[in-house]
């Protein structure tokens, strides 16, 4: 009935934005706690957190043989985490971002894309593939682990600036404010009840974007919609929900730093560890569509790389113009 999708809907929503507020309150103070930077904990805790429900339904739907929405979900989410979030986050703060989110994530990032392009070029991924995308994760997870550990005491919250770090970006501009007090992050005692929080938090984007997702994808399909449409904008959108709540969330909060590495991470995990778990529990062939989708991903990760690499900030016009890359691709791909 149309009554209980919409009331599930509410319900989901209020779980993804109650969840979003615990998960990124209680992993910033855990950071701050131990010394690691925000950045490391939003590419890791938060941004694999956040991908549980496009993890279930992409190993699901390749369970079921639907190989389209399983990768129409990991490219739709993607675009959707690149455009949306990342764009929303620049327009609800705009800011600075470091070497090592420019240099090191988003290289991985876009080298991550090219390598799933290059791996679906025949139309499908195989096993061994899938297992190449899993190493391919381990290794990169070594090296934020060995990251985490030089930045303990040494990285604080100025890994990704707002505005209020050393230049704020205000209506598009950076503005000089003041010098922080410290440029290490704050350590202290850990607040033990932030563990529970967190997980609590996680519990609650988790079930909320799976219900999310539930009710979407199926009314998708009484509408007779094809199954790469379905992954690619209501499967991909609602399992980026959680992404979006924590992301927005963390930037209204002003931990930009999670914010932004929350979607960074999050695009690094959905196409080395949740495609490539998907190739290797069942291998899939897939519609051409999908390469052409993942073109149009590739093309937004270079925008978006190049945009943070020009000054090492994003600004809202920025961020427009990455929503607007997202409305245009789903208007072309629905076309």
């Amino acid at each position: 009935m149309v009554i209980v999708d919409v009331a599930t809907l509410l319900v989901s929503i209020v779980a993804l934005w109650l969840g979003a507020r615990w998960l990124v309150a209680a992993a910033s103070r855990l950071a701050s706690a131990v010394g690691v930077s925000a950045l490391i904990v939003g590419l890791t805790v938060v941004a694999f957190g956040t991908s549980a429900p496009e993890f279930a339904v992409t190993v699901e739907a390749a369970l079921a043989g639907r190989a389209d929405i399983s990768i129409g979900n990991v490219v739709g989410s993607n675009v959707f985490n690149l455009g949306v979030i990342l764009g929303g986050v620049a327009i609800v703060r705009p800011f600075r971002a470091t070497d090592s989110l420019v240099r090191r994530d988003a290289v991985v990032m876009a080298v991550t894309t090219v390598l799933v392009l290059a791996f679906l070029a025949d139309v499908a991924i195989t096993r061994l593939e899938g297992v190449f995308l899993c190493i391919a994760l381990l290794t990169y997870l070594g090296g934020l682990i060995v990251a985490a550990r030089g930045q303990v005491g040494e990285e604080g919250r100025d890994a990704v600036t707002g505005e209020e770090g050393r230049d704020a970006v205000t209506d598009g501009k950076l503005e000089p404010t003041r010098e922080p007090e410290s440029e290490t992050a704050a350590t202290g005692p850990i607040d033990w009840i932030d563990v529970p929080r967190l997980l609590v938090g996680l519990a609650l984007v988790v079930v909320g974007g799976g219900l999310l997702v539930e009710t979407a994808a199926g009314l998708a399909r009484a509408a007779g919609v094809s199954q790469w449409v379905v992954g690619m904008t209501v499967v991909a959108a609602g399992t980026s929900v959680p992404e979006l709540a924590t992301s927005l969330v963390a930037a209204r909060k002003g931990d930009v730093g999670i914010a932004a590495g929350n979607v960074v991470g999050s695009n690094v995990f959905n196409l080395l560890g949740v495609l490539g778990i998907a190739a290797v529990i069942r291998p899939m062939t897939v519609a051409t569509e999908a390469v052409i989708g993942l073109v149009w991903l590739l093309v937004l990760t270079i925008v978006a790389a190049a945009l943070l690499a020009t000054g090492r900030r994003l600004i809202r016009l920025e961020g427009v113009a990455l929503v607007g890359f997202v409305a245009v691709y789903w208007v072309v791909a629905l076309g």
